[in-house]
Formats: C-alpha cells, structure tokens, sequence
C-alpha cells in the first residue's frame, strides 16, 4: 500500500505553526515556512535564529484549524541535535525471559540481561535542579548568617556599657558641674585632662547610669557639658555649638582618660 505523500506547506506563507509531537531538544514550539526542495522544507524558529530542514519524509497531516495555532502533524518523534533533527529512539532495558514451566527440577541460571541503553536526561536535570535548589539555599542561609553576625556583633558589646537611662538628656550646654550634679548625682570617679591648647577636658563617671559626662572648657572654672559617653567610649549625646554645628565631631575625636 503505497503512503501519501505529505501535504505541502509552501501554502503556509509566514503564518506560524507548531509541530505535533513537538521537537525535542527545542524548547519553543513555534515556525515559521521558509522555502522547500523537493525532499526537506525549511524552517525557522518564531522565538531566536534557529533554523532546520526537516525530511519531508516525516511530515504528516496539518490541521484544517488555526486556532489557537496552526498545527504540523510529525509522523515519527524527531529530536534535534548536532544542528539537525533525527527520529527519536526511546531505548529500554532488556528483560530476561523466566524459565518456560517444562517440569524440571530447576531451571539453570540466566545471565544478566544486557542493557540496551536508557535515556536518563528528565532524571539527571531533575537532580541538577535539586542540587541548584540546595546550594541556593545554604548561599542563602550563609549570608543571613553573615549579616546576623556583622549586626548583632557589635549591638551585643554596646549591650554591655549601655546606658541605664537617659537623664542625659536634659543636659545642654549651659550645664557646669554644680548643675550637673543637682541633675545626676555625684559621680563615681571626677578626673581632668589638658589638651596642647591648653582646653581643659573634665570627666565625670557614673557606673550605676553606664555612661561618663564630658565637660570641656578654657579653664577648670569655666568647663561646661559638651556630652556624654558610653562605656565603650561611643558618643550617647552632643550639643549644638552657637553659630552652627555640635561637638560630635570634638568627641569622636577624644581620646579616652
């Protein structure tokens, strides 16, 4: 019985259509008619500059309906590799045949079977796909860890000379020591410090409040509160200086006495 011949696509134009069943290795299933000898048709993929010519050997019916696309009908599963299709083998696995029941004692020992061949491309892409997912996700965890570590760190020993309160901050500039103790209390230790330029720079500790109060000034007589320090040396507070600016600068730039 002779086959009929496959039906021509050169009426098709520039009108897209997909193959059925699609090709494999391809992932977008949309074409395009370029031109035709008498035993292949050219093709070109919709989506890239993928072009192949396809025997027209394998080519079946195409669908009298164009919605939602036009469709090619393949007669045989075409895969596309090496820069051209080929039909598609699906390998398996042959199985040993079992001992035909003739009534003997025991049949003898059959030899393994040989193995043909397997595609195994679904299993292995699976497997990448899990081991992707799974290095993602510790890339994932290590960073969260990274900042974690970066973050909490440095809160964690700020944590331990943090400030108890905050009394503070009802300090400002115009505060000398008299009014500060009427503020504060005494404090545990009072020291002084002379810079080169002769400022005067008094410290005023309070272990209880976790924090030291700065005063600064020409002369001992003369010093007023410019701010306050943690016990890590970390400026807590600062006042604004008239004419502009504060002195945070002056104290993240004191060295600790």
């Amino acid at each position: 019985m002779s086959v009929p011949p496959p039906p021509p696509l050169e009426h098709l134009g520039r009108r897209p259509f997909s193959f059925y069943p699609a090709i494999i290795n391809i992932e977008h299933n949309e074409w395009v008619f370029r031109r035709a000898t008498w035993s292949e048709i050219l093709v070109a993929n919709t989506k890239g500059n993928l072009e192949i010519w396809i025997p027209r050997r394998h080519l079946g019916q195409i669908s009298p309906v164009e919605d939602p696309v036009m469709i090619v009908g393949l007669l045989k599963e075409l895969e596309y590799k090496a820069g051209a299709v080929w039909p598609h083998e699906r390998q398996v696995i042959e199985m040993p045949r079992g001992p035909e029941n003739t009534g003997t004692a025991a049949a003898p020992p059959v030899s393994p079977a040989p193995i043909v061949g397997i595609r195994l491309e679904s299993s292995t892409e699976s497997r990448i796909g899990r081991l992707i997912g799974a290095v993602l996700t510790i890339a994932v965890l290590a960073f969260v860890l990274v900042v974690a570590v970066f973050r909490i760190g440095p809160l964690r020993s700020r944590l331990v000379f943090t400030a108890r309160d905050q009394a503070y901050l009802e300090l400002n500039r115009r505060d000398d020591y008299h009014s500060i103790v009427s503020k504060l209390g005494k404090p545990a230790e009072d020291r002084w410090r002379s810079d080169p330029g002769e400022l005067q720079y008094r410290l005023m500790w309070y272990p209880e409040r976790a924090y030291s109060v700065i005063l600064m000034g020409s002369d001992r007589k003369d010093a007023h509160y410019v701010g306050a320090m943690d016990g890590n040396w970390h400026v807590l507070h600062y006042v604004e200086i008239p004419g502009g600016g504060n002195t945070r600068p002056l104290l993240r730039g004191l060295k600790r006495f």
